[in-house]
């Protein structure tokens, strides 16, 4: 069986690429072979940020693969340990990812769009869920995700009627981070990621661990947290080496040596 998943380290970088033509679809397999190269870029104390994007121009992804579907594989299959596309039920994973959407993010594709950290978009990507319009709903993250990025009453419109929002319109209401036309599409994501490299590794996971805990809690509930000594990455990075690094470079006027310790 040939791979659907492409892998490609450059210096801190793991580039990830979706290539199942001609729509980028993902069946359990697929979904398995993404969880892995993710799950080994977790561990890679040489990667610090993944860049997911697809092969081709028309799709970033089609979502669930309906000819798997129509081959018996359930609506409700399971797709592994790091759910849908081997990320919308990754909740450990504690290093940045950006979705370099590459054309149309459809039902699931855009459900993985939506569990990276940052969004780069080509000029005419679009961002769609139309489950609602085929009997379904969108439970790989899209119902949770989609109200938290975007305001409310224009989320739901987007679910309960599958209306396509265009990369400008994605901009504007800040789901992503960037649009640019389709060559220059991978080169600003890896400028992104590294200027994201540029940070401290430890710094960068109590980031998303912060966050990530903001987001379950009120502000008040949040800061007691903080402050509890239970946050492994927020602990690290107070007790770590990079932690005076910082300080102490600025001081010298030097850039900082990170040891991620």
């Amino acid at each position: 069986m040939s791979s659907a998943v492409r892998t490609e380290q450059q210096e801190s970088v793991l580039i990830i690429t979706l290539d199942r033509p001609k729509a980028n679809a993902i069946d359990c397999s697929t979904s398995l072979q993404l969880y892995k190269a993710l799950a080994d870029f977790e561990v890679n104390p040489e990667l610090q940020v993944a860049i997911i994007t697809g092969a081709g121009e028309r799709f970033f992804s089609a979502g669930w693969d309906l000819n798997a579907a129509s081959e018996g594989e359930a609506v409700d299959a399971d797709h592994g340990p790091g759910g849908f596309a081997g990320l919308t039920e990754f909740f450990t994973l504690t290093k940045p990812v950006i979705a370099a959407v590459n054309g149309m993010a459809v039902g699931g594709g855009f459900e993985l769009a939506l569990a990276c950290d940052l969004i780069v978009a080509v000029d005419h990507a679009q961002f769609f869920l139309p489950e609602g319009q085929v009997g379904i709903v969108p439970d790989s993250g899209g119902v949770f995700r989609l109200p938290a990025r975007l305001p409310r009453a224009i989320a739901l419109e987007m679910m309960l009627t599958g209306k396509r929002l265009d990369a400008t319109e994605a901009l504007r209401w800040g789901l992503v981070n960037r649009v640019v036309s389709s060559e220059k599409l991978l080169a600003t994501a890896l400028e992104l990621a590294q200027q994201i490299s540029t940070s401290a590794p430890l710094a960068q996971r109590a980031i998303k661990e912060l966050v990530k805990l903001g987001e379950s809690l009120p502000l008040a509930g949040a800061f007691t947290e903080q402050r509890s000594g239970r946050l492994p990455y927020y602990q690290q990075m107070l007790e770590s080496e990079d932690a005076a690094e910082g300080g102490k470079a600025f001081a010298e006027g030097r850039a900082p040596v990170w040891k991620g310790c």
